[in-house]
């Protein structure tokens, strides 16, 4: 900081003495030519100066102060930054490992759709194959209460049938009792048409005899 303006020196005798030298002082019978030094007066510009200084060096002070405050507060504030760079690359890491998380998401559920989409079209195949089976179990169930139907038709035909089978049984049984009695009759019968050819074929050798003896008899006539 500048000094304070220094009032001027009081004129001395152009015979004082050098530095590091006193002069002499005379007794009171010697007399000088020089007139008594008086005190300089300070000027205006003088004062305004020396406060100025005081301003400045206030100015320079509280300036001085500030600034070791902003240097603190700006050590802080790197400190801050730091941590927060510290922070900010921490952070920068776990969105880049949350953005490769999310991209094996995205690939996962990309994957589980297209499985859900295959399976959903192996479901509507299933669905469609299991309509087409539903239709063909139909058919064949009606066919089965067809076949039923016609069965059950079939037993009370047979039943019917069964009692004409054992009255046909019956009657057979008659017709061989009947067919056994015309087969010994028919038998007997050909025993005697057995014998009454062969009575036949000996009554035609006897009727030649007597035609021969006849025509015998005839040609010895006179």
């Amino acid at each position: 900081m500048p000094d304070a303006p220094v009032p001027s020196p009081a004129k001395t005798d152009a015979t004082a003495s050098g530095p590091g030298k006193t002069a002499p002082r005379d007794s009171g019978d010697v007399k000088t030519d020089a007139p008594v030094p008086t005190p300089a007066k300070s000027s205006p510009l003088t004062i305004g100066l020396g406060a100025l200084s005081g301003i400045l060096f206030i100015i320079v002070v509280v300036s001085w102060i500030k600034m070791g405050a902003q240097k603190t507060t700006i050590t802080e504030d790197q400190n801050q930054i730091d941590q927060y760079g510290t922070a900010t690359t921490a952070m920068q890491a776990q969105v880049e490992g949350a953005k490769a998380e999310s991209a094996k998401f995205k690939t996962q559920v990309d994957d589980a759709q297209a499985s859900a989409e295959q399976l959903s079209t192996q479901v509507d195949k299933l669905k469609a194959g299991a309509a087409e089976l539903q239709i063909l179990l139909d058919k064949a169930r009606a066919i089965s209460n067809g076949f039923q139907s016609k069965m059950e038709d079939a037993n009370v035909a047979s039943i019917r049938h069964q009692g004409e089978v054992e009255f046909a049984n019956a009657r057979a049984t008659v017709m061989q009792t009947q067919l056994k009695e015309a087969q010994t009759d028919t038998a007997r019968l050909q025993a005697q048409l057995d014998e009454s050819r062969s009575s036949f074929a000996a009554l035609q050798v006897q009727l030649r005899k007597a035609e021969q003896e006849i025509a015998v008899l005839k040609k010895g006539q006179p």
